[in-house]
């Protein structure tokens, strides 16, 4: 919170997709066993992103819980993998000036039908995982992803029983929650439930995010979390879930390469989230460091990455100072240069 007050935080998630895209993590399940199996492979993502300007180490935990675990036969791992993950994330945000922030998400055993019984396997699973996430030393606890209002609130309650700031966040594949609140309601319900942060991340991409985190921003007095995943989402097709190709084939969750926002577009969601008095901005499924840098660089930060920053001019044919040998490459340029 104190961070939040001093302006804006930049956040980055995307593990799953990126550990996924490198080789380390089945598309299907989802489960993020490569704390386990390849755990140098998660700390170099890490790595990757707080030299790119992240301000938050996030515990690969997401999908990391008892549900999810017991699919593919590894529920036996499941304090392992939740207490590997913090520590790497520990480890991590010490190399930087980053924060650590443990993590539960939508469980898939919540059933509004049966609150009361589905809610309590719901509450046991947070229990554990956010007791592990602050003994390994988690600053905070993000629960995103929530599609339930009512698995959301568990969220919080949960943590807030152990006395650490809750960044609470809503997702969905529809336009409210699947228990029918719209996303302003949602997060004002949790944010009086406790919660320090509300907001939205994953499924809609910057287009089709930014309306809504306006909706947000005028429903709570608390500050606001914005983390869309970087495809081109549409009115028409506004998750990234739906976004189908030329054929009319869905293209979720293996063909999204050609819906990808570039590094400039995401650079521009930032500022406009900034100027919408979103606090916390970063980015979920899909996401890159290349994506978290020009976010940060937007926001007006210097981050190590920036070293490396593109430079144009120096380009032997695109350059300022392209020599008579550019005129061989002419159709590289555009005429009126």
């Amino acid at each position: 919170m104190e961070r939040l007050s001093q302006g804006v935080v930049v956040g980055a998630e995307g593990y799953l997709f990126e550990l996924e895209r490198r080789g380390y993590l089945k598309s299907g399940p989802y489960v993020p066993e490569v704390v386990l199996d390849r755990p140098e492979a998660v700390a170099e993502l890490h790595r990757e992103f707080l030299h790119a300007g992240a301000e938050v180490m996030v515990a690969f935990t997401y999908y990391g819980h008892e549900e999810k675990l017991r699919m593919i036969g590894r529920e036996g791992d499941l304090e392992a993998l939740n207490r590997q993950a913090v520590r790497l994330a520990v480890e991590a945000a010490r190399k930087g000036d980053a924060l650590v922030a443990g993590n539960i998400c939508n469980t898939w055993a919540y059933d509004p039908a049966e609150a009361a019984a589905s809610g309590e396997r719901v509450r046991r699973m947070y229990h554990d995982q956010v007791a592990w996430a602050v003994e390994e030393g988690a600053d905070f606890i993000i629960a995103e992803t929530n599609d339930y209002l009512g698995e959301a609130l568990i969220g919080v309650e949960v943590i807030k029983s152990f006395d650490v700031p809750a960044v609470v966040t809503f997702a969905s594949s529809e336009q409210t929650t699947i228990d029918g609140a719209s996303f302003e309601d949602a997060c004002a319900r949790v944010e009086q439930a406790g919660a320090d942060v509300v907001g939205l991340n994953c499924s809609s991409g910057p287009k089709t995010m930014l309306p809504l985190l306006q909706r947000v921003r005028d429903a709570v007095s608390c500050p606001v979390a914005g983390q869309p995943v970087p495809y081109h989402t549409t009115a028409e097709q506004p998750t990234f879930q739906s976004l189908r190709d030329a054929n009319g084939r869905r293209v979720f969750p293996l063909a999204l390469d050609p819906f990808v926002c570039t590094r400039f577009e995401m650079a521009e969601f930032a500022t406009a989230a900034r100027d919408l008095g979103v606090g916390y901005i970063g980015i979920c499924c899909g996401g890159a460091p290349h994506h978290v840098r020009a976010m940060a660089e937007a926001l007006g930060r210097t981050v190590p990455a920036s070293k490396y920053s593109p430079d144009l001019s120096l380009h032997p044919i695109l350059g300022d100072d392209a020599t008579e040998v550019a005129d061989r490459y002419s159709n590289w340029r555009d005429e009126d240069r």
